[in-house]
């Protein structure tokens, strides 16, 4: 990872970065909705990025890992996405390791991390993903 990804990612207070081939593409809603439909829309831009992002859980981490990046940066990543970027033979780095997600409210852990407790399994955890980002958009 570039260190001018993440300079990007802080300076311009977007909520990730992806680069791959020179074309960078820059996302700023909060959650894991930019990279789901990154993944929807354009699978192949996924494959063999780079990855700036401020908050990595599992459901953002399974994406990622169905999406084939390369190289992934978190500002904070949580154990469980850590396991499936080590599984995938993904790099990752990070700022800040924690044990999980935590809501937004700070009251509790992440919805879509606590739904992602159902397997470790990326392919299993897509229509889990799906769901959620469906569920969140009504």
């Amino acid at each position: 990872m570039t260190e001018d990804l993440i300079k990007l990612l802080h300076e311009g207070n977007y909520s990730c970065v992806v680069r791959k081939d020179g074309e960078i593409r820059i996302y700023s809603r909060r959650g894991v909705v930019d990279l789901f439909e990154l993944y929807e829309s354009d699978p192949a831009f996924l494959e063999g990025a780079e990855v700036a992002d401020k908050v990595i859980g599992k459901g953002a981490a399974a994406v990622l890992v169905l999406g084939g990046a390369a190289d992934v940066w978190a500002d904070v990543l949580s154990e469980s996405a850590y396991e499936l970027f080590h599984e995938a033979g993904i790099t990752v780095n990070w700022d800040d390791k924690v044990l999980f997600i935590i809501n937004r409210m700070h009251t509790g852990r992440c919805p879509l991390e606590t739904a992602c407790d159902v397997s470790d399994n990326p392919e299993k955890l897509y229509p889990v993903i799906r769901d959620f980002v469906e569920n969140m958009k009504k």
